[in-house]
């Protein structure tokens, strides 16, 4: 698994986004500026953002990009799946191959699938709240829920 940096500027884009919740939209020359993202290939970004449902997009003068649901819901695996495709790949893509020992296959085969599982569990553990509560923190704008 390779992370490029596709997947590391949507990332910053989305926790971008995350930090003008309830602002309106925020157009992409804001997003670039503050992320350091060049605005075209932000632009390309977005559209599978969108695409995804991650985000919505709102035309005209005032428009620009909004969260398309909570940063509560939105986990990392969400974003990098949208930008990145599966985070491991499956089943060899050969349909002719065979395997000459199958036992070996299986065992390699349920490796693979354990450790796309884990993967999965980290990045889908981890969400846009999760990352504006850090940057809290940090702060020292720690919100503590009871």
């Amino acid at each position: 698994m390779r992370i490029s940096n596709k997947g590391i500027y949507a990332l910053r884009a989305m926790f971008d986004l995350a930090q003008q919740v309830g602002k309106g939209p925020v157009q992409s020359d804001d997003i670039a500026t503050r992320q350091g993202i060049p605005v075209n290939y932000l632009n390309q970004l977005l559209i599978p953002l969108r695409q995804a449902g991650l985000i919505e997009s709102v035309r005209g003068a005032q428009g620009g990009h909004l969260l398309a649901l909570t940063p509560e819901r939105i986990t990392l695996c969400d974003i990098i799946v949208a930008i990145e495709g599966p985070l491991l790949i499956g089943e060899p893509s050969r349909e002719d191959w065979i395997p000459t020992v199958p036992e070996d296959d299986a065992l390699v085969n349920d490796l693979w699938s354990h450790l796309r599982g884990k993967i999965s569990l980290m990045l889908g553990g981890i969400t846009l709240d999760d990352l504006l509560q850090r940057k809290r923190q940090q702060a020292g704008n720690v919100m503590y829920y009871i």
